[in-house]
């Protein structure tokens, strides 16, 4: 990796991250979701503190990023690493960026005393998931995610029925 960086980000970084989030968002076909701005970040995570992010640079310019954020396990009785986002853009890859990236992010986490980082793979992604299993990650079939996202978020939380009362 040589002439590339991986450091913290900074707040200074949010407009390349959005870009980047975008690209991402583009590639899994998810782009309509993106409702994030570079205020949104700035606050979330510079001033909230409610992920953490490392960036790849190379040429004064960011290329990749590593989104990650707590997330606790019960039978453990301790805070882990969640990694939300890692991407490397396209012209980048297979130049070790996206496994700088997320060893950088495992360092983080036994750094902070975690037993895991976590991470989810869309399952038609086949060339990441083969690249985290030849990171020596292992694939869960046996945990099937669930979303609760809109008006059915609104009505798990009571929301609308609150409402309806009023």
């Amino acid at each position: 990796m040589e002439g590339i960086t991986i450091r913290p980000a900074s707040e200074q970084d949010c407009g390349r991250i959005l870009a980047l989030i975008r690209e991402l968002a583009a590639y899994e076909h998810m782009e309509q979701d993106v409702t994030a701005t570079e205020d949104i970040l700035r606050a979330s995570i510079f001033q909230r503190h409610m992920a953490g992010v490392f960036v790849a640079e190379a040429d004064e310019q960011v290329i990749g990023y590593a989104l990650y954020c707590h997330n606790f396990s019960t039978f453990l009785g301790r805070e882990n690493l969640y990694l939300e986002d890692l991407y490397v853009t396209p012209a980048w890859r297979g130049h070790g960026i996206g496994t700088g990236l997320i060893c950088r992010v495992a360092r983080q986490a036994v750094e902070e005393g975690c037993q895991r980082l976590d991470w989810v793979c869309l399952d038609w992604n086949q060339p990441s998931r083969d690249f985290y299993e030849k990171l020596g990650a292992h694939a869960m079939p046996w945990w099937v995610g669930y979303r609760a996202e809109g008006e059915a978020l609104q009505e798990l939380a009571g929301i609308s029925r609150e409402r309806s009362e009023e």
